[in-house]
């Protein structure tokens, strides 16, 4: 007889079914985030790209998907599909930290929710290859733009490199030095000039001035603006009162022994930043020099510094946070050197503080 065949029924519930294995979450692209939001591609460009061109519910619904799985455009990415790229540059040759951090806070000001970002590039000017060496970063980086902050936006043969290579570029100087719509001028000399009217009305005669580097512009028109504004109210500065110094702390300091070393001091000094005023409060206060009573100190910049210092230091005020928000916009506009954009200006201003009074003398 054939052999009956016997069915074994299943264990029920012996062994409960292996769960099925999930791959982690993978980052969604930007093909994935218009197949869940039923729309196409090219609109997602369009509304990472905030164009008029979409509607307001369909923005609203692949922001929503966008939102949902944390969806952000990658910059270089986006460079490769427009053929350009979202990066903005930053390049300074500039020893005051301070200065350099203000800026940057205004680049992010201006490029905030434009998709854009900021890549910066520290460099030393007194080398003879960093213009290579910018020409690299540029190429590397494929940059939309580049933000020339002082030192470097003074070096011509920098701004005719990019010029050449058709980046286009921003430059930021105490006088113009370029086509309007390439410039945010400081004006320098006027704020320098406005230092010295106040020393003066203080009535003090015996004025000493510690200048930035020669190599910078600005330190020409700070020394320019405070040198003329004095000789205009009759008060000459001997060199023996003008030392040229770092725009440095350190060496705001090693200028302010040479100045307060001898018998004859000063009654004032025009630092041409607060780094090296603060150098003045250092030396001061070793040798005993009572500031304000016996010596008056103005610094420039009105950087966070001149406020922490006891006594707060009298500053000239450069908006530097502006100052890279203008010149990141620039950078922003549809064609470089657009007729929409005029050249900019910020205008600094004196700030008094506690750090001067009439002469004790």
């Amino acid at each position: 007889m054939p052999r009956k065949k016997t069915e074994h029924p299943a264990p029920a519930l012996a062994k409960a079914a292996a769960p099925v294995r999930q791959a982690p979450d993978k980052a969604k692209t930007i093909n994935d985030i218009a197949r869940l939001a039923e729309v196409s591609k090219k609109t997602v460009s369009r509304v990472i790209n905030h164009s008029p061109l979409v509607h307001q519910e369909t923005r609203e619904r692949v922001e929503a998907v966008m939102r949902q799985f944390n969806y952000t455009p990658d910059p270089f990415a986006r460079g490769l599909a427009f053929r350009r790229s979202f990066l903005i540059g930053m390049v300074y040759d500039n020893p005051t930290a301070q200065y350099i951090v203000n800026m940057q806070y205004g680049a992010l000001d201006a490029i905030r929710d434009s998709g854009f970002e900021l890549v910066v590039h520290p460099c030393d000017s007194r080398n003879p290859g960093y213009i290579d060496g910018v020409h690299r970063f540029v190429q590397q980086q494929k940059l939309h733009g580049v933000m020339l902050v002082p030192r470097v936006s003074e070096d011509q043969a920098l701004a005719d490199m990019l010029a050449d290579i058709g980046c286009r570029y921003s430059r930021i100087a105490s006088v113009s030095l370029d086509e309007a719509s390439r410039m945010v001028i400081t004006h320098d000399r006027d704020g320098a000039a406005e230092a010295a009217d106040y020393l003066q009305s203080l009535g003090h005669r015996d004025i000493a001035l510690i200048t930035g580097p020669s190599s910078y512009r600005s330190a020409h028109e700070r020394t320019a603006g405070f040198v003329e504004a004095l000789s205009k109210r009759g008060i000459e500065l001997p060199a023996a009162r003008i030392v040229e110094a770092g725009y440095t702390f350190e060496s705001g300091v090693a200028a302010a022994e040479r100045l307060l070393s001898g018998n004859q001091r000063p009654s004032a000094i025009f630092a041409g930043n607060d780094e090296m005023a603060a150098g003045v409060y250092k030396v001061a206060l070793r040798a005993g020099i009572s500031i304000p009573q016996q010596l008056s100190v103005v610094g420039f910049d009105d950087s966070p510094l001149a406020s922490r210092l006891w006594p707060a230091l009298s500053s000239v005020r450069l908006p530097v946070r502006d100052m890279g928000r203008i010149a990141a916009s620039m950078l922003l506009q549809s064609e470089p050197g657009a007729a929409s954009v005029a050249s900019a200006s910020v205008r600094p201003h004196l700030v008094v503080r506690d750090s001067c009074q009439p002469p004790a003398y």
